[in-house]
């Protein structure tokens, strides 16, 4: 009975870390570092807030990490907005402060024209695609202080995205919450892996497989770049 049930623990612990292939139901680069990515429970929140992850929309990020957003002059928020938005105007005298723009929101699928302003700024806000809360609890606590601050300010991790869909995601993993947009699920899930991969940060049972769900709708999905 023993042996039996080492054996079974074994096979789970090979389970949890197998690297998806072809023939499974998700296979491919973005399966592949998905099955590299350790798989643990939650650790505790305690400790958290937004201030961990130094001071928020900062230009101070390491340049080499957020190249080309890092020291140019620019917090992320308005670099962000100007990659994301089509026809971004800035306001005049600025080099950075975009008021107005075109968003193809990938949430939603919605085309969103927005405007800066008390009432309309928050129509289109900037997401933390991994939420800043998951990190935490996924092994962001562990990293230093400027290793944190890459992490939020890092635009591999920052998307606009339509402010209703940000506010129902929260700090929402994978499997609590996706895009609406069924079509965006795909590169919304290898977008969260690229960041877990790059700060190694670790994946929860539910959200593994929440991702392996969504990646076998789309064989050999890339992971993007950053």
């Amino acid at each position: 009975m023993v042996l039996l049930v080492v054996a079974s623990v074994a096979l789970v612990g090979v389970y949890r870390r197998a690297v998806p292939h072809e023939g499974s139901t998700a296979y491919g680069q973005s399966a592949e570092v998905l099955g590299q990515l350790p798989v643990k429970g939650r650790a505790p929140m305690t400790g958290y807030s937004r201030e961990q992850f130094g001071q928020a929309w900062s230009d101070d990020s390491d340049p080499v990490l957020t190249r080309p957003w890092g020291h140019n002059g620019c917090g992320t928020r308005d670099d962000a907005l100007t990659r994301d938005l089509v026809g971004a105007r800035l306001k005049a005298g600025s080099r950075c402060q975009v008021i107005s723009g075109e968003l193809n929101d990938p949430y939603t699928g919605r085309t969103i024209t927005w405007k800066r302003g008390r009432e309309t700024s928050a129509v289109v806000q900037i997401d933390h695609v991994v939420a800043l809360g998951n990190a935490w609890v996924t092994g962001a606590q562990q990293l230093p202080m400027d290793r944190r601050q890459a992490l939020a300010n890092d635009p591999l991790n920052l998307l606009a995205v339509e402010g209703q869909a940000n506010q129902q995601k929260g700090a929402g993993d994978a499997a609590t919450w996706l895009p609406p947009n069924k079509s965006y699920r795909c590169d919304y899930v290898s977008r969260q892996i690229a960041v877990k991969k790059k700060y190694q940060l670790w994946v929860t049972p539910a959200e593994r497989n929440a991702m392996v769900r969504v990646l076998s709708t789309c064989p050999n999905h890339p992971l993007p770049a950053g």
